[in-house]
Formats: C-alpha cells, structure tokens, sequence
C-alpha cells in the first residue's frame, strides 16, 4: 500500500533493546493532499531508511504496512514504512511502462502492445 503526503514532521530517533536483540525506529508524519487533508503518523523500523535526506514541506510517497493487534482487551494500529522516496523524483516511480522497459524506450505515437 503507498501514501503520499507533504513532510511535516521528523521525529526523534528512538533506541532500545528487547529479547531480539538492539532495535532503532524513528517516525514522521505526512498530511495527504485529500480534499480533507489527513495527518498520518509513520514508524520506520531499522536504519533502512535515512530520514535525514528530505526536507520539511516536500512531498513523499511511502511504502506501507498497516497492521492491528490486540493488547488486553485493546486494539492498537501501526503503519510501518517500507520504503520512503520523493515524489516525482528521478528514482522511476509512477512510470507506466512495462517492467524492464523505460518510458524513453517509446515515442508519442508508439503504443507498449
């Protein structure tokens, strides 16, 4: 599942260990361009992901998971990251051709089929 949003908030970087070993996350929150704009706060777990390289205000498309559990009696949602990029960057997302195929591979009158 992906969200996009523009960056409003990088929080701080959280450190602990458990059964499992040392574990690092960090959140931040987006505000979708909806016509009711939503503010959605994100969990990244590990250091896969480097909050550092965006910048408040620009807008992101986030990979996502979102996952419920139940916890004595109460249920709690988590919507973890994946994969963070910035939208409409050069890193090839939303192109439309085919897989193993590049959007310069075809001309304005050139159909994929």
């Amino acid at each position: 599942m992906e969200i996009t949003g523009k960056l409003q908030q990088i929080l701080p970087e959280q450190r602990g260990s458990g059964k499992n070993g040392e574990w690092v996350k960090q959140g931040f929150v987006i505000e979708t361009g909806d016509t009711y704009p939503k503010k959605v706060c994100i969990t990244v777990w590990g250091d896969k992901i480097d909050l550092k390289s965006f910048t408040m205000g620009e807008k992101v498309v986030a990979s996502i998971d979102v996952e419920s559990r139940e916890f004595n009696g109460k249920w709690y949602t988590d919507v973890k990251a994946w994969k963070v990029v910035k939208a409409g960057g050069d890193s090839g997302e939303g192109d439309i051709a085919p897989p193993g195929v590049t959007n310069q591979d075809y001309s304005d009158d050139d159909l994929p089929f």
